[in-house]
């Protein structure tokens, strides 16, 4: 009797949950893509949302700001550090973002360099935090 009594019981409450999934099959549905933006995109709208101040003059064409995200994570993956990427002369990494008619205040390039170090290899923002923080730059 009990062992019906249950059976009686667990075909009840399960009743409404198999009668819910009736009439149209949700498995034929197709999810929808969800829209994938690019690292340079990403980089590109953060930059653009942060209103660097170097560049409230003149600042750099999208363009030409792209090519240093690729560069920073490039030396932060041979092990290589922040003051490495920004030494412009010698044996460092040349890649201070700097152009030929608009420059770059320390601070708004360490913060740009977070921008791009998060959208293109944010493995290593950590470190690269960590030094800034070190430093008293960030």
């Amino acid at each position: 009797m009990r062992h019906r009594t249950a059976t009686i019981l667990l075909a009840a409450c399960l009743l409404p949950l198999t009668a819910c999934s009736g009439g149209s099959d949700k498995t034929d549905a197709k999810p929808s893509p969800t829209k994938t933006v690019s690292k340079e995109d990403t980089f590109l709208n953060a930059v653009h949302a942060a209103h660097i101040k170097s560049w409230t003059d003149k600042g750099p064409i999208d363009a030409e700001l792209v090519v240093y995200p690729p560069e920073w994570c490039k030396g932060l993956d041979a092990g290589h550090s922040v003051k490495w990427l920004f030494t412009m002369f010698g044996d460092g990494g040349g890649a201070y973002p700097i152009g030929n008619d608009w420059g770059t205040y320390k601070t708004d390039a360490n913060a740009v360099l977070v921008m791009g170090v998060k959208a293109y290899c944010p493995a290593n923002l950590p470190a690269v935090r960590e030094e800034l923080r070190a430093s008293g730059e960030y």
